[in-house]
């Protein structure tokens, strides 16, 4: 992984708004309903192409294909795994079980898009390679002559495909995270191996408290996130610790969250992975002053924290002073060089859900690279 060695450099957590026309044939591919899969490539290809070239013209430095082929960030696993039918019991948020009102207006603000998330009903294994080579291929492509600093491609967790597709076959919660781990760890060292930095998604370890794992305690809560980080680990175990990044976040929706259990709290577990760079959410107005985490709790010699500088769910385009004021209070703490600056969570988790407008999405990121610049003069002088 790059480092910010004379000025903030700057990313984003993955997934980026699709075209109307590739969101379409995404909900048909999950869906299982007809499609031309030509078409389709053909779509995908042309889209990797114009979002590696658009993050470069908003001035993001660390760039991906913006998660275009993939239904979404922890479902796509369904058209590259066998095991999984059925469907899994709806993701609970625990903080708007006193808030019914609000619940009913989010779903309302859902429009009609739902999302397929079958359990798992037999051995996971994997099924199609195609979809990966493919990812490969057209990021590989889009790529080439890009004067970008670094590429990277995302890949969900082991633990946060066990929070989507709720297990009915497995003995146990070990066993299926097992088995995850070595059927995934064949995607991410394809990734690592073609020379991208690979970006592990790991929501379960903040989310799934209060989603999944809501009727545990915090001690509890924590053992398991353990258990997690060990699966993750062993499918980590052959590539470089500064090949990889994870984004951790308490989930990119829009609500209390005052059942969040605190970043201080998880902290000392989360630093047990193995990967070098942490995305992790810090402009939300739940999450923003946790920055001082840093001044009890010390950052690991070997890590980068990634924070995120601008919101994810809100259509505020923060000001680039703000920006640049968040990115200074992690580089007081940790050193300037062991901070990138990057977003709370993705801007389109899922295709065609997605809060904030593209359009202004855009302008959020122009706003995060103007910040940096900001905070890059303040820092270097």
């Amino acid at each position: 992984m790059q480092h910010s060695k004379d000025r903030i450099l700057t990313t984003h957590v993955g997934s980026l708004p699709r075209p109307q026309g590739l969101e379409d044939l995404l909900y048909k591919v999950e869906f299982g309903e007809e499609y031309d899969p030509a078409v389709f490539d053909q779509t995908v290809t042309r889209a990797v192409a114009d979002i590696v070239a658009a993050q470069r013209e908003w001035g993001l430095d660390v760039i991906n294909d913006g998660e275009m082929s993939k239904t979404g960030y922890a479902t796509y696993i369904q058209q590259r795994l066998d095991g999984f039918s059925g469907d899994s019991p709806s993701v609970r948020f625990d903080d708007l079980s006193g808030f019914p009102g609000y619940r009913k207006m989010l779903s309302r603000m859902a429009d009609t898009r739902r999302l397929n998330r079958p359990c798992c009903t037999s051995e996971v294994v994997i099924r199609d390679r195609e979809p990966m080579r493919k990812d490969l291929e057209n990021l590989a492509a889009a790529t080439k002559g890009s004067d970008a600093t670094e590429f990277f491609m995302n890949a969900a967790s082991p633990g946060v495909i066990t929070v989507f597709q709720h297990n009915e076959y497995y003995p146990s919660d070990d066993a299926y995270l097992e088995a995850l781990s070595g059927v995934m760890r064949e995607e991410y060292e394809a990734i690592a191996n073609a020379g991208f930095v690979l970006q592990i998604d790991c929501p379960d370890l903040a989310m799934g408290r209060h989603t999944e794992y809501r009727e545990l305690s915090d001690a509890d809560f924590l053992k398991h996130a353990e258990m997690q980080i060990e699966a993750l680990n062993a499918a980590l175990a052959n590539i470089p610790a500064d090949r990889i990044r994870m984004h951790i976040c308490w989930g990119n929706y829009e609500g209390p969250h005052h059942l969040d259990i605190p970043f201080e709290a998880i902290f000392d577990v989360i630093m047990k992975a193995k990967p070098q760079g942490m995305l992790v959410e810090s402009s939300n107005p739940r999450h923003a002053h946790e920055w001082r985490v840093f001044e009890d709790k010390k950052l690991p010699d070997d890590k980068i924290i990634i924070p995120g500088v601008i919101d994810s769910v809100t259509n505020y385009i923060e000001h680039p002073g703000v920006v640049a004021d968040r990115i200074c209070n992690y580089a007081n703490v940790v050193g300037r060089e062991r901070v990138m600056a990057g977003a709370d969570c993705g801007f389109a988790t899922f295709a065609g859900i997605g809060k904030v407008d593209p359009q202004i999405a855009i302008e959020k990121f122009k706003s995060l690279v103007r910040g940096a610049e900001i905070a890059s003069a303040r820092l270097w002088g």
